[in-house]
């Protein structure tokens, strides 16, 4: 099993890249989030998962441990495969991937090329209870995004969320505005002072 690569980018395909270590080069499939932080000529050190079939053998490459273990996790999905996995991951990083599935929300997930609604509702469901262990950077706020995403926050943090949401900001943006905001104006703030302070987080 190959579970790390370091070498220097040969070449730059599509879909995928050619690491040279030590004169022999190795292909590796990526995110298109990836490639496009990958120069030929470069050292790099890429986070390998290998695939091996009766014919085939395939390596997956990732710029974080984080993201490679997002690749397995989405494939433990029913109905995801690894390409599917790899569209997700160039259309969402670790973090807004473990927030859309904190906070329920399959309309983020689906803007990955190839994910239906289905197969979408499927990520966010059978991956909430995991999505905190996996959140990396969003980990502060995740605990408080399920809380959104399950129903069970408080009316006034819903009504917040919802209205900074109706403003045109992402689910993501508002619970975030929110999460800052009752630090300032205090668990026990109602809707209308969470909103006016959200705006304030929103607006810097």
């Amino acid at each position: 099993m190959i579970g790390k690569l370091k070498g220097t980018i040969d070449e730059i395909g599509d879909d995928y890249v050619l690491v040279d270590v030590h004169g022999v080069c190795y292909e590796a499939f990526c995110s298109s989030r990836t490639l496009s932080r990958l120069n030929v000529g470069e050292a790099v050190i890429l986070f390998i998962e290998t695939y091996v079939r009766e014919d085939q053998l395939k390596l997956f490459g990732f710029v974080s441990a984080l993201e490679r273990e997002w690749f397995g996790l989405l494939q433990s999905v029913q109905g995801v495969g690894s390409k599917v996995a790899l569209a997700v991951l160039s259309t969402l990083t670790p973090g807004e991937l473990a927030n859309a599935i904190a906070l329920q929300d399959r309309t983020v997930v689906s803007r990955a090329p190839g994910v239906g609604p289905k197969v979408a509702v499927r990520i966010v469901t059978e991956l909430k209870n995991k999505a905190p262990a996996f959140a990396g950077e969003a980990a502060a706020n995740i605990g408080f995004k399920q809380e959104l995403g399950e129903g069970v926050a408080s009316a006034p943090v819903s009504d917040a969320v919802s209205a900074l949401n109706n403003l045109g900001y992402s689910r993501d943006q508002a619970a975030n505005a929110v999460a800052a905001a009752m630090k300032t104006a205090g668990e026990g703030a109602d809707s209308a002072k969470l909103i006016r302070f959200g705006l304030k987080e929103l607006a810097r």
